[in-house]
């Protein structure tokens, strides 16, 4: 991939020349410092696959404007302290798609990058690195799948430092949201599908409850007769669109299958399907398993967890694992009263009590898809000013 730097000193082209090429080493990345009049003498030659403009302001859009009618091939970035939205909107009429704060981390660079080459359906180079989805699923009602759902994202977000987002596909009776924060969400699932045709990053950021820099939730229709605004083409193009802005998207799914719960499933990296140590839950287990094995899903997507679970109960969990045909891949402690008072306060249990037995082990899960090698982001993927801009 060739990319051009426009830059206003040496110092920001070495910046932006380092968060770049730690991506990719073998980038074709050259730079100067032309006047924004002299683009098309920077451009002369084979057009780059990408053009970084730094410290771009209104007065750069007419050039840029040019360009883009000129060589439609080219991708433009800008970085901007101007975060207004009439430059923004200006920025987009010109045809640019991406701009990021002056003041925005490597990340946020290299996570715009991405998503231009995704949108050229480029291979190799800066190829795009889509986010994983989870998806947990209860067996049967009162497994405490929610409950999983949103702590386990709220520690890959707070506590492993990745951009997490946690979407309640629980269309009637979704509640994932009081489990993390006792803000009211700006919107929900439901409204965000109604305006399906207007969905863009910033739309999307609009709809959720930012929860921490790196947490935003988005959250069940708050009147179970909106569930049926959901489609299952909704859920996939919100999905897809989450994916591409998050490193982790965290589903908590409806039990009762449908064509949308479905839908998120299919996309799903990983399926947590949860359940408890007594009779009625086996049996539903063993249901839902079997689904999932008639949708040819391969075992190597589904992680079972056990959840409250005591050591000497009636069933073991040898009688589990032989009965529904399937490894238990995680065990959650029972911690009753540590669990209500978490839910009550609206309290992450890591928040809340490090040190309980259910924090230790969602740590512990959270901890195998986060490898300790793996460096930890210090800000999200999606460029902070385009998420800010879309909840204002």
């Amino acid at each position: 991939m060739k990319i051009k730097v426009l830059h206003k000193d040496n110092a920001r082209y070495e910046f932006i020349r380092r968060a770049v090429t730690e991506k990719d080493k073998l980038v074709d990345i050259t730079g100067g410092a032309f006047p924004i009049e002299d683009l098309p003498a920077f451009i002369n030659g084979t057009p780059p696959d990408v053009l970084i403009i730094d410290d771009a302001t209104q007065t750069c859009l007419d050039a840029v404007e040019s360009l883009n009618l000129r060589s439609p091939g080219v991708e433009t970035l800008l970085i901007s302290g101007d975060a207004t939205a009439d430059f923004l909107m200006r920025a987009m009429r010109t045809g640019v798609r991406e701009v990021i704060p002056t003041t925005g981390s490597p990340d946020a660079l290299q996570a715009a990058l991405t998503r231009l080459m995704h949108k050229r359906g480029r291979q190799g180079g800066l190829a795009p690195q889509e986010g994983k989805v989870f998806s947990f699923v209860s067996c049967k009602g009162g497994s405490g799948a929610t409950f999983l759902a949103a702590n386990f994202a709220y520690v890959l977000a707070c506590e492993l430092g990745k951009r997490v987002a946690l979407i309640d596909l629980n269309l009637q009776f979704g509640d994932a949201a009081i489990f993390v924060s006792e803000l009211p969400p700006p919107s929900n699932l439901a409204e965000l599908s109604r305006q399906i045709h207007r969905l863009d990053a910033s739309l999307l950021a609009a709809s959720m409850l930012e929860v921490a820099p790196n947490f935003f939730v988005l959250a069940a229709p708050e009147d179970p007769a909106h569930s049926i605004d959901v489609k299952r083409e909704h859920v996939e193009a919100i999905v897809n669109l989450a994916r591409l802005n998050f490193d982790f998207v965290v589903i908590d799914v409806s039990h009762s299958l449908d064509a949308v719960s479905l839908q998120a499933l299919d996309m799903t990296d990983t399926i947590f399907p949860v359940l408890q140590l007594t009779l009625p839950f086996v049996r539903d287990g063993k249901r839902l398993l079997s689904i999932f094995r008639s949708l040819d899903y391969p075992r190597s997507k589904i992680q079972l967890i056990v959840n409250r679970y005591e050591k000497g109960g009636e069933l073991s969990l040898p009688d589990l694992e032989a009965a529904v045909n399937e490894k238990v891949s995680h065990i959650v402690p029972n911690s009753y009263l540590a669990a209500a008072a978490s839910v009550n306060l609206g309290v992450p249990i890591v928040k809340g009590n490090r040190n309980n037995a259910i924090s230790k082990r969602l740590l512990e899960m959270g901890r195998g898809f986060v490898p300790a090698e793996e460096p930890v982001a210090s800000a999200g993927w999606l460029s902070r000013m385009s998420w800010r801009q879309g909840k204002n």
